[in-house]
């Protein structure tokens, strides 16, 4: 847990946002599957910016968000994340991985979904519900 951070949260919007912009004018699907990834996951670690929670392991991150921004994100956004990491990892360090093309598609459309959500959240995102995390977390943290 560090200070929660608001111009951090923004910063890393802003990376998001070129993350997108990347994957818009790329060509190539192994990059584009990189970019898009990355446009929802920085989009979801301003939202841990905003809260003061700093991690940096991809798969914890997709776990913080499950046990405790369920009032933001649902299983199935959740587990879509998980996949686009998996497909992310598979294009960007493997030469015999096929990402199918039903994710690449998915990644597509929903890269900027998601970057709009995560804005949504982060203005719906009170002091008394970020303390509230942070208390959770830091209860379960003890244990």
């Amino acid at each position: 847990m560090v200070k929660p951070n608001a111009n951090l949260a923004e910063a890393y919007l802003g990376k998001s946002e070129d993350a997108l912009a990347s994957m818009r004018i790329n060509t190539v699907k192994d990059w584009k599957i990189s970019t898009a990834y990355y446009t929802l996951y920085f989009s979801l670690y301003a939202v841990l910016a905003r809260i003061g929670i700093k991690c940096e392991i991809h798969s914890c991150t997709i776990e913080f968000a499950r046990r405790f921004l369920n009032e933001f994100f649902d299983e199935e956004e959740l587990d879509f994340l998980g996949e686009s990491l998996k497909a992310r990892i598979d294009a960007q360090y493997y030469v015999n991985r096929n990402v199918s093309d039903e994710q690449y598609n998915e990644m597509m459309k929903r890269a900027p979904e998601f970057l709009v959500k995560c804005k949504t959240v982060l203005t719906q995102l009170t002091e008394k519900k970020l303390n509230e995390i942070r208390l959770k977390f830091e209860e379960l943290s003890k244990e």
